[in-house]
């Protein structure tokens, strides 16, 4: 009989919320306690939530099966309180080990740090991972994936902003941004662009021809003169440039900084002080290690337009480039800040300062309009190393058949056909399939 750790490793089944990091590979571990991460902090995002009222059976069914894989003694959903209904139709789902909790409607709630020291108080260590304090977290289409129990071909992602009718839909992995655009039905403006994931934590990808993968949860359609996209367009030399000359070290960014609230040592105002001075491993650039990459302090906090966010990211990859550490005990700052629960914002004042409020915040299930001709299926969706391609063009393969394989013991998982079709072309990168 097959484990169900095998099967998660042969379907194809990683986090469909975050990075994509295997869930076979999470699930070994041995815990005491399994969250779902129903959060959706995002704002304008519905896709958490529209799968709960949907598929709620199968989201319990895939917290039974994990909470037993793991031997965790209780299996907890965190949802914003404000989804009354849902929390109503979930609790009469809830089996005995499970229970529900509510969150407050901010950003970013839904970070896996904030999410757990929400439901366990434990804080987990900078840079470390939820096993550190017996805690496994999950996203909700992550659990329905397990519960179904096959291999993972299609994704749910809501499609909002600057449209007609936002809405939710389950697209075929691999199918482009483009086709999933026109198949959904949505009105879109004359001259506009889009980002995948969210306008806190999203890509601007570079084409609408680029393919929806097993992470992508939401589209976010803007103006194509949208202060946001304009944010996400600005080069890092000129973040730099103008972040040392116009900082004045309020240091708001770092007092709105998630993970400094909760006790880490990372000091956003810190990071932008550092662009005077040459790159180096003062703590005030190793900080930017532990940064979550929420954005709240480039897109909320900072009072001159400036960019901490990137100055800690770039600084970051820098760091990581080097595998340069934290020195010392990261356990001896995590003591959460006395104004951890006054400081939290709300996601409504994101959607006004981030000029939202004209778009309909909504995202109800649709089912597309069409299939789309062919796709183009990356080889790499997740943590680890890519799988490697075991079909060759002209082949005929239907939905669900394995295209590509992870070798031996190498962290990663297989990849599948999403359409019925022939394949038209093979590379290390990616697969394309076209329908007959």
């Amino acid at each position: 009989m097959t484990s169900l750790i095998d099967q998660l490793r042969s379907n194809g089944i990683v986090g469909a919320g975050g990075a994509g990091f295997p869930a076979y590979k999470k699930f070994q571990a041995r815990v005491d306690t399994v969250i779902v991460n129903a959060a959706e902090c995002e704002p304008l995002v519905h896709k958490d939530k529209e799968l709960l009222k949907a598929f709620g059976k199968q989201v319990v069914e895939g917290l039974r099966l994990v909470c037993e894989q793991v031997g965790a003694s209780q299996g907890v959903i965190g949802i914003k309180e404000k989804y009354d209904g849902v929390i109503a139709e979930m609790e009469t789902l809830l089996e005995p080990g499970m229970r529900l909790h509510p969150l407050g409607d901010y950003y970013p709630a839904g970070d896996e740090f904030i999410l757990v020291y929400e439901v366990t108080r434990q804080v987990i260590p900078p840079g470390g991972l939820p096993l550190e304090v017996g805690v496994v977290v999950s996203n909700v289409e992550t659990l329905i994936n397990v519960a179904v129990g096959r291999p993972v071909t299609h994704k749910y992602l809501t499609i909002a902003g600057a449209v007609d009718k936002p809405c939710t839909v389950q697209v075929p992995v691999g199918m482009s941004l483009s086709d999933t655009l026109r198949l959904s039905g949505v009105t879109l403006p004359s001259d506009f662009w889009v980002l995948t994931g969210g306008v806190m934590m999203g890509v601007l990808p570079k084409s609408l021809d680029e393919p929806v993968t097993r992470t992508t949860g939401a589209i976010i359609v803007l103006p194509n003169d949208h202060q946001v996209l304009t944010r996400y367009r600005r080069p890092q030399v000129e973040i730099d440039r103008i972040g040392r000359s116009a900082c004045d070290q309020c240091s708001f960014c770092t007092e709105l900084c998630p993970r400094f609230l909760i006790g880490h040592p990372i000091e956003p105002h810190r990071a932008m002080r550092s662009l005077g001075f040459a790159i180096d491993k003062t703590p005030q650039v190793l900080g930017t290690l532990y940064c979550c990459e929420c954005n709240l302090c480039t897109m909320i906090a900072c009072p001159e337009d400036l960019d901490p966010k990137n100055v800690c990211t770039d600084n970051k990859r820098r760091l990581n480039a080097t595998q340069t550490k934290w020195p010392g005990d990261r356990m001896s700052r995590t003591k959460p800040n006395a104004m951890f629960e006054g400081r939290r914002t709300p996601v409504t004042r994101l959607i006004k300062k981030l000029n939202l409020r004209k778009f309909e915040n909504v995202g109800p299930m649709t089912d597309l309009r069409g299939e789309p001709d062919s796709v183009r299926i990356p080889t790499k969706m997740h943590i680890g190393a890519p799988a490697d391609p075991c079909v060759q063009a002209g082949a005929k393969v239907a939905v669900g058949d394995v295209i590509a394989r992870i070798g031996g013991e190498a962290l990663g998982v297989d990849i599948h056909a999403s359409i019925g079709g022939t394949v038209e072309k093979v590379s290390e990168s990616e697969i394309v399939i076209r329908r007959n």
